[in-house]
């Protein structure tokens, strides 16, 4: 091959590459089952805890606003709990993550909610920093990369007023919603809460960030209505596509990187290496849920052993593995299957539900569009007639336009 030939492959290759980036909306219905999972999980999380909310991070805790405010001096976290030490403030907050949560596990207005959730998110876990768990830090992850991707496009509210064309007009709520946010920012910076909230940190900051959202939603939004199909609608809308592409990508990496550090950080132990780790949190009473389930799973030594290594081979061979397809596939059962036994024998059903959520990005489309339809249809079976004929609609494609689009805060 000549150097003219190979140039003008790789030319043809880069070429391909960014228009498919900046084209399509890659993994959408991943995206979509991501959303839904961590906002289950988050949800679930705070209504679990709710008896227990001013103990953990309320005016209860242990973990004073003064020590709080200390360590974010320090760590550089964001919150807005510190904003105010009253219990109203914390309660506001505490309620409005378990709303924001549901709001985006059905998608209604998911750019606006996935926003608010990592806002939330921060917010509330940042606050004690010291209560969270490997499952907390996670969601704490996952919910900063879910504000950059377009996790709305399927199985959400967004995407159903999209296919009626219900918000391709005049949407009040909509220009409402982006009204009100924006007079939040401003007052939050006119006010100082930003630099309180750690929001302005000089050095990086998350106003900048919260404002660029801002203008990109309501200038996309303008352009959609008065040009649709334009020069600045298609370069905003690429732009939407490379964000969400590369936000994917980064989910992606990211369990990789979970699987990897697991992995090989157990390697390094004597008792996994032993093939002994699993008995010892199955005879601790804090992981002790269903005592018989675990003392009869514990008593048997070929299966502790079998799972004690089984558990490393496949944690550590995943990010190698991971671009085989079918054995992707395969060890994508076991990680699921290992988290729900985690779930049911441990008892650490968040933990457990944020690894498969984020498991959940390397699940096929097909698979994924396949059990959609599946949980439509039975969904549909309980409804009246007139819902009936209208929820076994075929679902939207990945690479169909964004049901957001006309919508400033969608």
């Amino acid at each position: 091959m000549t150097l003219a030939a190979l140039a003008q492959r790789t030319s043809d290759a880069t070429f391909n590459g960014w228009t498919t980036v900046t084209g399509r909306t890659l993994g959408a219905y991943q995206a979509a089952i991501v959303r839904i999972g961590f906002a289950l999980t988050f949800g679930g999380f705070l209504l679990r805890e709710w008896p227990h909310r001013r103990v953990l991070y309320g005016d209860l805790s242990p973990w004073s606003q003064d020590l709080a405010r200390q360590m974010l001096g320090s760590n550089h976290a964001f919150t807005v709990l510190i904003w105010s030490d009253n219990r109203w403030w914390f309660e506001f907050v505490y309620a409005a993550a378990i709303v924001v949560s549901g709001l985006l596990l059905v998608g209604w207005r998911t750019r606006t909610m996935s926003l608010l959730f990592m806002v939330l998110v921060l917010s509330v876990q940042n606050r004690s920093i010291l209560v969270g768990d490997g499952g907390d830090n996670v969601v704490h992850l996952m919910a900063i990369y879910l504000a950059f991707t377009r996790c709305g496009q399927v199985w959400s509210l967004d995407a159903r007023a999209a296919r009626r064309g219900t918000r391709e007009g005049w949407d009040p709520v909509g220009v409402a919603l982006w009204l009100g946010l924006g007079a939040v920012l401003a007052f939050c910076e006119l006010s100082g809460f930003a630099k309180l909230g750690m929001l302005d940190l000089g050095f990086y900051d998350w106003g900048t960030v919260f404002w660029l959202f801002w203008l990109f939603a309501g200038v996309k939004a303008w352009m959609a209505r008065r040009r649709p199909g334009g020069e600045g609608e298609q370069l905003l809308d690429a732009l939407g596509n490379l964000l969400h592409n590369a936000a994917m990508l980064v989910i992606a990496v990211e369990v990789c990187f979970i699987y990897a550090t697991a992995g090989w950080y157990k390697i390094q132990g004597s008792l996994w290496q032993g093939g002994t780790a699993l008995y010892f949190p199955l005879h601790l009473a804090y992981f002790d849920p269903w005592p018989g389930l675990a003392s009869l799973l514990g008593g048997n030594s070929t299966a502790v052993f079998l799972i004690t290594y089984g558990t490393v081979m496949v944690q550590v061979s995943f990010p190698f593995l991971v671009f085989n397809r079918r054995i992707k596939n395969v060890l994508l059962v076991l990680m699921i299957t290992e988290h729900a036994a985690i779930a049911v024998v441990l008892g650490l059903p968040f933990f457990s539900l944020a690894m498969i959520a984020a498991d959940a990005v390397f699940l096929p489309t097909g698979f994924l569009v396949w059990a959609g339809q599946g949980v439509a249809r039975g969904v549909a079976q309980h409804m009246p007639p007139p819902v009936l004929r209208q929820s076994i609609k075929r679902p939207p494609r990945a690479t169909e336009r964004d049901p957001e689009a006309v919508s400033p805060v969608g």
